[in-house]
């Protein structure tokens, strides 16, 4: 399938999608976000995809929502309107981009190669790691324009940086640099930009060419799905079953074996066979 906004692109285990409107910053619009959720449902359910990198084409990774159409850009019944609910899908229904990478077996990765601002930096928040390069910067800038925290990133910030930090920025609504973003802990790296990819796709392999693919499918759902929980008990009736469940497997058989053996692994389970989570 081609895309109008992003490019879809495979080498070996790791998948690259691209926001691809460079003359306009890779401006997020309805059509992007519709892509970007088709995108991660189309890796979900391909099995020789271990790993989804997301970047942007040219200077700028995504500037946020696509304003060109006016003060109207975000009522959701202008023409042209970037708003992310509809009457029909309203907001909270678990469908969409964010639904389509919270669900994703796989684990993503955000190489952002330049201003992440809005949903632009938002729709990153879902994913995994995050990454950026030097000279990229960000913004919660919702404050600033009338709106509210949108993407589900009201709960997915304070997870990710804290109450005190997603407090600080989002209320500010300022811009802040690649400096700060690790300092506050929204990414993990900054590297030069020529470096940025190559970087994300080491991440990527090693993932790929070391883990098993059912092991990184269920452990990134329980990591993000019981974080918050008040307390560890119920996490333990899961985590317990699981380690049975898969102990008499195949996998554990072949980690095993490839760890006495010093050679790397070969596991056999597909993430389309993991298991689902209670």
């Amino acid at each position: 399938m081609a895309y109008e906004t992003l490019l879809y692109e495979t080498d070996g285990p790791v998948l690259t999608v691209t926001l691809n409107r460079p003359d306009k910053l890779n401006a997020y619009t309805a059509t992007m976000g519709a892509e970007l959720e088709d995108a991660f449902r189309r890796a979900d359910a391909d099995d020789a995809v271990r790993v989804v990198i997301v970047t942007g084409a040219g200077r700028g990774f995504c500037a946020g929502a696509d304003i060109s159409s006016g003060a109207g850009a975000f009522d959701s019944a202008a023409e042209g309107s970037v708003a992310f609910a509809t009457a029909d899908q309203p907001r909270g229904s678990g469908a969409g981009f964010v639904g389509a990478i919270y669900n994703c077996r796989k684990p993503s990765i955000a190489a952002i190669n330049g201003a992440a601002v809005g949903v632009g930096v938002t729709l990153t928040l879902p994913m995994d790691i995050r990454i950026c390069a030097e000279g990229a910067r960000f913004g919660f800038v919702f404050a600033r324009r009338g709106l509210v925290p949108e993407a589900g990133s009201a709960w997915f910030l304070p997870r990710l940086v804290g109450l005190p930090q997603a407090l600080r920025w989002c209320l500010s609504g300022r811009l802040f640099p690649a400096d700060e973003a690790l300092a506050g802990g929204l990414v993990s790296e900054v590297t030069a930009p020529d470096a940025l990819l190559a970087r994300a796709r080491e991440i990527a392999l090693e993932i790929a060419e070391t883990t098993a693919p059912v092991s990184i499918a269920l452990t990134r759902q329980m990591l993000w799905r019981y974080a918050g929980q008040p307390h560890p008990f119920d996490l333990l009736k899961v985590d317990g079953a699981l380690a049975m469940q898969l102990g008499a497997g195949p996998d554990v058989r072949e980690g095993v074996a490839a760890f006495l053996e010093k050679r790397p692994p070969r596991f056999p389970g597909k993430a389309s066979e993991a298991p689902p989570l209670p």
